[in-house]
């Protein structure tokens, strides 16, 4: 029964999470299609390639880690991107602002240690 009821939270993480994540990179996605490249440069890559990388990192990999397939592969995207919002971006913001970034932070890195747990496609 044990296994059973950890399966179903890793799944409720994966879903849950994940389908917040998709909100964030909705917008960003839509904004690479139309062409619109304008975005902040946190880690000094280029805006375009910034833009590109979050766009993959909040709405590409959170549809993977919904399927659970991949998953430890596709948690590593959305991880460090909420790293980069905690420490950089929001660099000097309060815990209260940049308090979403590091929950995010914390269950991506969750998921990659355990897994998606066995209601998912494929195996790890």
């Amino acid at each position: 029964m044990k296994k059973t009821s950890t399966d179903l939270g890793l799944l409720i993480i994966r879903l849950g999470f994940s389908a917040g994540m998709l909100t964030h990179g909705y917008g960003k996605i839509l904004r690479v299609i139309e062409g619109n490249f304008q975005f902040k440069n946190p880690i000094g890559i280029g805006s375009e390639l910034s833009l590109i990388l979050v766009t993959f990192s909040e709405f590409i990999a959170p549809i993977f880690i919904i399927l659970g397939w991949k998953t430890r592969l596709f948690t590593l995207f959305p991880t460090i991107t909420m790293l980069v919002a905690f420490t950089i971006a929001h660099d000097g913001d309060p815990f209260s602002t940049k308090e979403k970034s590091f929950v995010y932070l914390i269950a991506f890195l969750t998921l990659y240690f355990t897994g998606p747990g066995k209601y998912a496609f494929g195996k790890e």
